[in-house]
């Protein structure tokens, strides 16, 4: 009498199992672990409890990563690194997507005059939502703001708006 024939996974392979079950277990790993880093599940930023916001009217407009928008370019004949444009820094390396305070810039980053607004001040504008002064730029001065955009495009759309604004300084 002879046995009957030993499943071996999909493949008909004996010892193919575990194989063919790591991309699966990798993915499993991994994901969560560039949700995080896309920013998906770290804190939103909201406001402080129990503290009354200020109402300001702030010119407000968007920006990018972009060259146009950050004032960077590539460079030696558009080749090299990532450059400084123009201004008393020109020249030197730029850290594209990284605001002046050291993090990552994302949605929610929002560049300000931070002699008007410092650094960590929660920031909630009709139309974007909550975000943070974690940059700052030359043009943004005295009651400016610039809100973070993932694109030139959506940066353009959303133009340049007078309007009041609830900030929280830290």
């Amino acid at each position: 009498m002879s046995k009957p024939p030993r499943h071996h996974g999909l493949t008909g392979r004996r010892g193919a199992g575990w194989r063919e079950r790591l991309p699966a277990v990798f993915a499993g790993l991994c994901l969560p672990l560039l949700v995080w880093w896309s920013g998906c599940l770290t804190d939103r930023v909201q406001p402080p409890r129990g503290r009354a916001p200020v109402v300001m009217t702030m010119e407000v407009t968007g920006y990018c990563n972009c060259g146009l928008c950050c004032s960077w370019d590539r460079g030696w004949l558009g080749l090299g690194s990532p450059v400084i444009s123009s201004g008393p820094n020109k020249g030197r390396p730029k850290a594209v997507g990284m605001s002046a305070c050291g993090l990552r810039a994302k949605h929610g980053t929002i560049a300000a005059d931070t002699s008007v607004l410092p650094f960590g001040t929660v920031v909630y504008v009709p139309g974007y939502g909550y975000g943070r002064v974690e940059d700052r730029g030359g043009a943004i001065t005295g009651r400016k703001l610039d809100l973070w955009y993932a694109s030139h495009g959506e940066a353009q759309t959303w133009g340049r708006k007078r309007m009041n604004v609830r900030v929280w300084r830290p």
